[in-house]
């Protein structure tokens, strides 16, 4: 970073500090500052901001779309509801998801080119270099902007209020937060929870889909008593185990997905050992007691494994850590009421009706959710707690949790804790088309694709509850599954442009692994044209294609056969010839051929 970058950087935190509140001093018993995921912010000054494009949300995706407004000529703000920039990627998770690296393009090559690798690297590292690419392009950032109320007109926003008392007026807005805020306060039609199976034909929808994680993180299969007193169903259930029966096959609910954090761990000198948080209750790890004591054949590995009689039962190891085990770092059951302030116990048969608005306000839903993020700090920094120091732990398993500890250069303001919880889904939006397992098993194309996505279909476990297994009463979870997709596929529609004469290019970043001989055709009616591109070299974010008159689409094919190198497709530019200054991305009735 330059020092002229630091300068700027450094006075715009400072102006951010000024005008929000001091941190409180919710110090833990070490004296480490604890993470909070809601601080009310102080009004500031009434003021208006004036932009073209205004994203609420400071996720890579936020970030991504703050960028390429910017590079498109547009004057964009992004507005973070906390103090950071970049979300899970800032927050911890660095061991990258990768999917198919072949189908990475755009400004996340970008970024991973720049920071000098796909994973593995720091959470600062991120964050700073995110902050880099925003200064770079003149982007605004105002962090610690929580939304408080929208206006609209009709079904379009005019403007979006901050609880600091900031007007933003812009003639686009992008909801990339996790939770889907603003798209909900817009009065966008959504839903929360797991679709019935039938709802759209899809086999790994619903409880217990037929491709699951039967075998890994069942507590090794061992008949494992959930109950108090073993066998005794009078006794109560342990802790952490869901006193809910559990649906039938396919059946929908309205349970999310487990959350954790993403803690970054090392093993060097000055390590931070594992705090034991407020409200530290040892009996809630009762149920990861007697499944570290239930059989000697056992295996600890603290990593991940599929293997038979191994379990995690977390990942610990240099890095971002995460869930990997029976009873592990994911809260199961902690986050219900997360995604929209509610939750309704049972199973539904039938896809349920979409919702729309906020049926909790955003005030209490803030507040509700620093509730749930304070539960899942506890519950996570007590089992690390739990696991370094309670004496129903194996004593070689103590000794070898020990030997790692928070990472002292990462999150110093948070007490080393990650500031961003693993918020892993939220809402989802329910628009003209709905992506389905049909898509990403590539049994349905999308004619007008702009991106491309190729992680697979995966879920971490939904419940964790009792089931009758062999005659006897034990405790399973339910919903963790993951399922390979074959090739990546598209992700959304962009409609074409009026007609015109426009100059089209083909977008993507040069890499020495591309292609030298990408064959792109550009058909307009029964004309076509084929030019062989090497993706090599670019002429700005891409090469040109031509100049065409477009009357009412344009279909670009890119193939990948007979290549030598990776073919990436970033997506079609549009310039208009008549006024050059107004560009237009699109992509236009696009079709990628993956051979």
């Amino acid at each position: 970073m330059t020092k002229q970058l630091r300068h700027v950087l450094t006075a715009v935190t400072t102006a951010i500090a000024m005008a929000l509140p001091a941190r409180a001093q919710n110090d833990d018993p070490v004296g480490l500052p604890t993470p909070s995921y809601y601080l009310k912010a102080e009004r500031v000054a009434s003021r208006t901001v004036e932009c073209d494009i205004a994203i609420y949300g400071g996720t890579p995706a936020g970030v991504t779309a703050a960028i390429q407004a910017a590079r498109e000529g547009k004057k964009s703000v992004l507005l973070s509801f906390n103090r950071h920039v970049g979300g899970m990627t800032s927050g911890g998770l660095t061991a990258t998801d990768l999917g198919r690296k072949e189908s990475i393009g755009g400004l996340a090559l970008t970024f991973y080119n720049r920071i000098g690798r796909k994973s593995g690297f720091r959470p600062s590292e991120a964050e700073s270099l995110y902050l880099q690419m925003l200064n770079e392009e003149g982007v605004d950032v105002l962090l610690g902007r929580a939304l408080k109320s929208v206006e609209m007109n009709s079904n379009r926003v005019l403007s979006i209020c901050m609880e600091t008392g900031e007007t933003i007026r812009a003639a686009m807005f992008v909801d990339a937060t996790y939770e889907g805020d603003l798209l909900a306060a817009a009065n966008v039609s959504y839903r929360v929870g797991r679709e019935p199976a039938s709802a759209y034909g899809e086999s790994l929808a619903g409880q217990f889909p037929n491709v699951s994680w039967s075998n890994v993180y069942q507590f090794c299969r061992l008949p494992l008593s959930p109950y108090v007193e073993t066998d005794d169903p009078e006794s109560g259930l342990l802790p952490e185990i869901s006193s809910e029966p559990p649906g039938n096959v396919g059946d929908g609910d309205f349970k999310v997905q487990a959350y954790n954090f993403r803690v970054f761990l090392t093993d060097g000198a000055g390590k931070i050992a594992f705090p034991k948080p407020r409200g530290y209750a040892p009996g809630r790890y009762a149920l990861l007691a007697r499944f570290l004591n239930a059989d000697p054949r056992i295996r600890w590995t603290l990593d991940y494994t599929t293997r038979p009689l191994t379990d995690g039962p977390v990942q610990v190891r240099v890095g971002d850590s995460n869930n990997a085990g029976s009873f592990s770092s994911d809260y199961v059951g902690g986050n219900y009421r997360w995604p929209d302030g509610t939750y309704e116990p049972g199973s539904v048969a039938e896809l349920p009706a979409v919702r729309r608005g906020l049926p909790v306000p955003l005030p209490q839903l803030y507040d509700l959710r620093e509730r749930i993020f304070q539960d899942h700090v506890c519950y996570q920094q007590g089992l690390m707690y739990f696991l370094a120091n309670d004496p129903r732990v194996p004593a070689e398993l103590r000794d070898r949790v020990n030997r790692f500890g928070l990472d002292p250069n990462e999150f110093q303001d948070t007490g080393h804790w990650p500031h961003q919880l693993y918020v892993r889904e939220g809402r989802r939006m329910v628009s003209e088309y709905v992506v389905t397992q049909e898509d990403c098993e590539s049994k349905r194309k999308v004619g007008d694709s702009v991106g491309l996505a190729s992680y697979a279909m995966d879920s971490h476990f939904c419940q964790r509850v009792v089931v009758k297994e062999n005659g006897n009463r034990t405790v399973r979870n339910e919903g963790g599954f993951g399922h390979g997709c074959p090739r990546p596929y598209p992700v959304f529609e962009v409609k074409v442009p009026k007609p015109g004469d426009y100059q089209v290019n083909f977008l993507y970043v040069a890499h020495a692994n591309r292609s030298t001989k990408t064959r792109v055709t550009v058909a307009i009616g029964d004309e076509k044209k084929e030019i062989v591109v090497n993706q090599r070299e670019r002429d700005g974010n891409g090469k040109s294609l031509g100049t065409y008159r477009i009357e009412t689409g344009i279909t670009i094919t890119v193939a990948n056969r007979d290549t030598d190198g990776f073919v990436v497709v970033d997506g079609v530019q549009l310039l208009p010839l008549a006024s050059m200054r107004r560009s237009i991305s699109g992509r236009l009735k696009r079709v990628l051929t993956v051979d």
